[in-house]
């Protein structure tokens, strides 16, 4: 029995995910570019349209070998790693991100936060106010702001649509 190549990221042009996907299974390998419904209001008319759950993403299984045949496909940038090595994408992840898409159910990206994550609120009351992200439960978030001369803190929970990671030294940092 023949084993699978593992799956990549491969990093993409802005807006070119179907593109490269269909590029990528023309040339033989098995590609994934989830997508979410969305709606867009345009000035005269409100309309339902596909966008990508992982914008400037697609993965794509292939044996490391033949990696120049996928950089070379047109609208992709390079293979995602860390420390100048590629970086293997969970047939789990890739498993589960299948079956949701399968399901049918309503999907949305939403942004990777996980507990001790600098964050600043965006919307409602506490809107610009900053934080360590303490817990994440369903849909939402116990951020905690301390007060560092007295050493005391306090937790407020928030929705998960309220609050964006911090920028770290004028950028956005991005869990790739």
């Amino acid at each position: 029995m023949r084993e699978l190549c593992p799956w990549y990221a491969l990093s993409v042009k802005h807006q070119h995910e179907a593109a490269v996907r269909l590029a990528l299974g023309f040339k033989g390998f098995e590609a994934l570019a989830p997508t979410y419904r969305a709606r867009r209001r345009w000035s005269d008319r409100i309309q339902e349209i596909d966008l990508p759950l992982f914008a400037g993403y697609v993965f794509c299984r292939f044996a490391y070998a033949k990696r120049v045949q996928v950089i070379e496909t047109p609208g992709v940038a390079r293979v995602v790693g860390f420390g100048g090595q590629p970086a293997e994408v969970s047939e789990v992840e890739i498993a589960a991100i299948r079956a949701v898409m399968v399901s049918k159910l309503p999907v949305r990206p939403r942004r990777y936060l996980k507990p001790g994550d600098r964050v600043r609120v965006e919307r409602g009351p506490l809107g610009g106010v900053e934080g360590t992200l303490l817990r994440v439960e369903d849909e939402r978030l116990q951020l905690v702001i301390g007060v560092e001369m007295l050493q005391r803190s306090l937790a407020v929970e928030l929705g998960s649509d309220m609050v964006v990671p911090k920028p770290v030294h004028g950028r956005q940092r991005m869990a790739v």
